[in-house]
């Protein structure tokens, strides 16, 4: 059990004793946990995924303050599994519509909207008016960032993250126990790990990850039980087992000392000079939409022949990667796009960048290849 993270606020009143009975009534919980939790301040990182499960059960919890932080819009894919928004909150920015959910649970509860896109320059200073940060981004970058502007801050970091049927949970808090650097030194090659758009994320482990990551804040923020310092949980939804895994401070690791250009730092090109570059993948879910929409598209087979004569994609034209490599060009009659595609995405994740590379705009590969796309889009396949 480690000391409370905040000191306790004002006594209850009638309302909020009620409010929260239930709780009140747990062994070693009181209301003076209750008072704490009313007094914390706390900012949550995106509010998709984590961010739209993990901040409603703060509010009913009791948390005083949610700041959340995310600069986007609610869109239709977002529904399924970010059940804080809803139909009529389609374009709206995610911010005001979590922040309406939050009002509907706890109109004391305070929210304060950053809709930005935090950066090593804006992150700082909005850090330093909470006691603790939920990292429930989507992306590298900024897991990084959020450790790094956690651990010079001194506050607690606590850390979910989401793919396809896993979760991992944990917590970092300098002068505490480990950070998310050392357990994770440095951040993967571009493209390795794919991202819930492209590998795809069960709509109810948001729920259970965002859940896991509520109830560490409230264990900090009222010093109940043993946060997860020094150990990353991992859930596993279709087998419902779960696993704890130890880890120590790396001696080798060097110290952070200042933030740093994490794009830069994670192999991505920098925002500015990539914000109206075409995206490098394509998911089969995008693709079946666009081809179910009749968007124009031009589809790139760079598999060998015999692979071709069991199955493709309708309309494709046909290049084999080798002969892409060695100079031949895709026919160029029809306009829109051009996805290329392989067997599972590895060599048209490769023909893509020559293309690229040659001048070819909107150029992207489709993820996971043709294998993922006909659990899909069978209806589009061919002979």
């Amino acid at each position: 059990m480690t000391q409370p993270l905040v000191a306790p606020g004002p006594p209850l009143g009638a309302e909020r004793v009620s409010r929260h009975s239930r709780q009140l009534m747990l062994p070693g919980y009181g209301e003076e946990a209750q008072r704490r939790l009313a007094a914390a301040r706390v900012l949550v990182i995106g509010a998709g995924g984590l961010g739209s499960a993990v901040v409603p059960a703060l509010a009913g919890s009791g948390i005083g303050t949610i700041g959340i932080a995310d600069d986007d819009a609610v869109e239709l894919s977002n529904l399924p599994r970010q059940l804080s928004h809803g139909v009529g909150d389609l374009g709206r920015p995610k911010v005001d519509s979590l922040a309406d959910t939050v009002a509907a649970i706890d109109p004391e509860c305070r929210v304060v909207r950053h809709r930005v896109r935090l950066t090593a320059a804006n992150l700082p200073g909005i850090l330093a008016d909470y006691d603790l940060v939920v990292d429930g981004s989507d992306n590298f970058p900024t897991r990084y960032l959020a450790n790094d502007a956690a651990h010079l801050a001194g506050v607690p970091l606590v850390w979910g993250a989401i793919l396809r049927y896993q979760g991992q949970v944990g917590v970092a808090w300098r002068g505490h126990g480990p950070g998310y650097r050392d357990l994770f030194p440095t951040p993967p090659a571009p493209g390795e790990v794919p991202s819930c758009e492209l590998g795809g994320v069960l709509p109810t482990l948001c729920l259970t990850i965002g859940a896991m990551l509520a109830s560490e804040v409230v264990k900090l923020v009222a010093g109940l039980g043993d946060p997860l310092l020094g150990r990353v949980l991992s859930y596993d939804a279709l087998s419902g087992r779960s696993r704890e895994i130890a880890y120590g401070v790396d001696p080798d690791a060097a110290e952070v000392t200042e933030l740093v250009d994490y794009e830069r730092f994670c192999g991505l090109p920098p925002r500015e000079a990539s914000a109206d570059a075409p995206t490098a993948a394509i998911s089969a879910a995008e693709l079946l939409r666009r081809l179910r929409a009749g968007e124009p598209l031009r589809l790139l087979d760079v598999r060998e022949p015999a692979e071709a004569e069991l199955r493709r994609i309708a309309g494709s034209e046909l290049v084999p990667l080798g002969e892409l490599l060695g100079g031949a060009e895709p026919s160029s009659a029809d306009a829109g796009p051009l996805v290329v595609y392989c067997e599972v995405g590895l060599r048209s994740a490769r023909a893509a960048a020559a293309l690229a590379a040659r001048g070819h705009d909107g150029v992207v590969s489709l993820d996971g290849g043709i294998d993922r796309f006909a659990a899909l889009g069978a209806e589009y396949l061919t002979r």
